[in-house]
């Protein structure tokens, strides 16, 4: 009998599992996502080289760079504008063909092979192409071929002809009261096998015989204000100051800021290196790769936004502006070799201190580390980048990485004399500089406390931001890759604080005996006028502390402190948790709050009706901020729904990161194209969605909608994309590059000291 229960007992655990695998492989089969390959893309590298006077014309050879400024040839050299002494003088403007450079000037035209100047003609030539394989230049009024060494007019012997029917005899030739002009021409270029002449307004096509001012069909140019030229495969561009023109065939489009050119005052149309098109305009540059269009303004990529002319060499872009040149280098990256980039920049910037991560401020010619109010928040984002990455690599210094956090995070526990009530941050009296910020929470004065032994001063006044960052953070690196003491470590440190928190019903006490300013969870702030607004985000956050608290400890008391909560109507008021109305209530770094929130209370919540009503939340939540494409968002929901979501846009957001950390200045209202994309809504007035690579590295939820920001003086830690990066990886939304080529997975290290200073203060206690 009892070997007959063991067999059974056997046979149910087979059927246990069988019905356990058919459910995971019901639920693999349910994902409405797909993984995209970290591949290997072309990364923008950014270089400026700024010059007190404009270089209006610029061309570029394999490696050498020449620039006409005030009618003289220039050449970079170290990053230097240097005087080329032996070049021609009063040139106009230089054009990079067949493996040369050549001077438009004043008195002739001159070719520079790399070494010598050579003088091909004294035409005085305004534009240059290839056409059928030949060298073309042309000057005001005709259009010459090179043969041999020599230029030769193209202009048949009895003068050009129109397209003018009238003037047409019957035998074919043609009257002409005054001769037939071609010019005047301002620029030449080859398309579909026929000379095409740009002059003022007007696009003018010439079959070596027929002045054909008549061939557009449909269509026409959007102003008589032209300025550049371009044949470009299938079509021709034309830039004018109102748009760019499109010829096809015999129709003529006009693409403006609607249709997705950022800046409608175009200068300058150049071809890429990658079956890509370069717009100068006169607020910046615009990169066409295929439907997408890529902006590149000042301050990170320009020393000026007044494009004057833009030259490809390589993968190398040359941009002229008013202001010096801007280069941008396209090397080849994946976001795994970008996440190398990053942690490299965080140690040689010198973001890490005390194992807190922070920003960098310029203050007297000097990078200080920023000792802020959310240096607890800031560390969290790395502690959970590192934890997903040990996790997806098993690297041990990413484990060691993340343990040094946690015990950042701990600590911020530890300095303070009450149980459960932690700091936003810590200052060294004699490793840091800067001195006490003198502003807390919403510009209320800051309130630091001096520790026993003196050595340290750490700020309370602590908020929501810190806690619901300190409970994301801690679990995950619990949950994942803790072991044993670590995980005691970081579930004491989360129960402590929810007990502190809910034993002082639901506020966090400070030291002066009152609730902080925002650390309020009570019914009597969040249902009451004065708290009304934050009564989603605070309430989800309650909710996830305390299951969380619950999960780690398995203390009944914070299991009913979830149920008072639900039954006080937090959990119905998480459905419109996200604000979108009035103005005042939007407030972008709650999105990043709620997120923390959503990815903590779903990673522990079993209850269907519960988890629904979170869903429900998540589904309204993530609806409002989908058309910023960011990946924290979009990775949040996907990872709780396994439902479709952008991850194509995620892939191409974290390639778009800027690699210069240094939050340049950077405008975008005057743009023209400030639309949302089709297929996108936007419920909180954002007039377009900006592109990492359009704004500045940032942090937390990324507000993916300011159009303007920046100043120059300040570094960010590049957290963010870490953590998103990794995030991606561990749940399989982001697969692993294929390559093995070392150098396109990681970058090497160096010892480098390029931001703050070393710190060399006291260290931390050890626990």
């Amino acid at each position: 009998m009892l070997r007959s229960f063991r067999i059974t007992g056997k046979i149910l655990a087979l059927l246990t599992l069988l019905l356990f695998s058919l459910s995971t492989m019901a639920q693999e089969s349910e994902k409405f996502w797909k993984p995209i390959a970290d591949e290997v893309y072309l990364q923008e590298v950014a270089r400026k080289i700024p010059f007190d006077k404009s270089v209006s014309s610029i061309g570029a050879i394999q490696d050498q760079v020449l620039m006409v400024i005030e009618s003289q040839v220039y050449q970079l050299k170290n990053d230097q504008f240097e005087l080329l002494k032996k070049a021609p003088q009063g040139v106009n403007r230089l054009i990079s063909l067949d493996d040369a450079i050549w001077a438009l000037t004043k008195s002739g035209l001159q070719k520079y092979d790399g070494k010598t100047w050579t003088k091909m003609s004294d035409l005085v030539v305004v534009d240059m192409c290839k056409h059928l394989g030949t060298i073309h230049a042309a000057t005001e009024e005709d259009i010459y071929k090179l043969v041999g060494n020599e230029f030769v007019t193209t202009k048949p012997e009895g003068g050009y002809l129109n397209s003018d029917i009238t003037t047409l005899m019957e035998d074919g030739t043609q009257v002409h009261t005054d001769p037939v002009r071609l010019g005047p021409i301002s620029k030449v270029d080859s398309y579909s096998g026929t000379l095409y002449v740009l002059r003022r307004g007007e696009l003018v096509q010439f079959d070596g015989s027929i002045v054909n001012t008549d061939f557009i069909d449909w269509g026409q140019l959007p102003s008589r204000k032209t300025n550049d030229l371009l044949s470009f495969g299938s079509k021709m561009y034309i830039s004018t100051d109102r748009g760019l023109g499109e010829l096809r065939g015999a129709n003529l489009d006009v693409i403006k800021g609607e249709d997705g050119l950022p800046v409608e005052q175009t200068t300058s149309v150049t071809r890429g290196f990658d079956n890509d098109l370069w717009i100068g305009t006169e607020r910046g540059a615009v990169r066409k790769v295929g439907d997408e269009w890529q902006y590149f303004g000042a301050d990170h990529w320009l020393p000026n936004n007044k494009v004057n002319e833009i030259s490809v060499s390589g993968k190398q872009v040359f941009i002229a502006t008013d202001g010096g040149i801007g280069i941008i280098t396209y090397e080849p990256y994946t976001l795994q070799k970008k996440a190398s980039y990053y942690e490299r920049h965080i140690l040689e910037w010198g973001h890490k201190r005390l194992g807190f991560i922070q920003s960098l401020n310029m203050r007297d010619g000097e990078w200080i580390r920023s000792v802020s109010d959310n240096d607890g928040a800031h560390t969290a984002t790395y502690l959970a980048a590192m934890t997903f990455k040990y996790k997806v690599t098993g690297d041990e210094t990413a484990r060691q990485e993340a343990i040094d956090a946690l015990k950042a995070l701990v600590w911020l526990e530890r300095i303070t004399p009450i149980d459960g009530f932690f700091a936003r941050s810590i200052y060294s009296k004699e490793g840091d500089k800067g001195g006490l910020s003198r502003h807390g929470s919403g510009g209320l004065p800051a309130k630091w406390y001096e520790t026993k032994d003196g050595k340290f001063y750490w700020k309370g006044d602590t908020s929501s931001d810190e806690v619901i960052a300190h409970f994301y953070s801690v679990s995950l690196f619990h949950d994942l890759i803790a072991e044993g003491k670590e995980k005691e470590l970081a579930s004491e440190h989360l129960v402590k604080i929810a007990r502190y928190i809910m034993e002082n019903g639901w506020v966090l006490i400070d030291m002066d005996g009152k609730p902080t300013r925002w650390g309020r969870w009570n019914p009597e702030y969040l249902l009451r006028p004065y708290g009304y607004n934050d009564r989603g985000v605070n309430g989800l956050e309650a909710l996830a502390f305390t299951q969380a608290a619950y999960k780690l400890s398995g203390d009944e008391a914070f299991k009913n402190g979830f149920d008072e909560l639900v039954g006080l109507g937090y959990l119905n008021n998480t459905l419109r948790q996200k604000n979108t109305f009035p103005p005042s209530t939007l407030a972008p770094w709650d999105d990043n709050l709620a997120f923390e929130a959503y990815n903590t209370v779903l990673r522990y919540t079993d209850d269907p009706q519960t988890r629904s009503f979170l869903l429900r939340s998540l589904e309204r939540t993530y609806e409002i901020k989908l058309m910023e494409h960011v990946p924290w968002f979009n990775f949040t929901y996907g990872a709780y729904t396994n439902n479709d979501f952008d991850n194509e846009q995620c892939v191409k957001h974290l390639r778009a990161w800027q690699l210069d950390c240094v939050v340049h200045r950077y405008y975008n209202s005057h743009r023209d194209d400030l639309f949302v994309e089709e297929g996108y809504k936007s419920y909180e007035g954002g007039l377009k969605s900006i592109s990492p690579r359009e704004s500045a590295v940032k942090r937390g939820s990324r507000p993916a909608t300011d159009l303007d920001g920046g100043s120059g003086s300040q570094v960010m830690e590049p957290t963010g994309f870490l953590r998103d990066y990794w995030m991606g990886r561990y749940y399989g939304f982001i697969k692993a590059p294929t390559t093995t080529d070392k150098d396109l997975l990681m970058v090497e290290t160096r010892k480098e000291q390029k931001g703050a200073a070393p710190y060399k203060g006291p260290g931390r206690p050890e626990f």
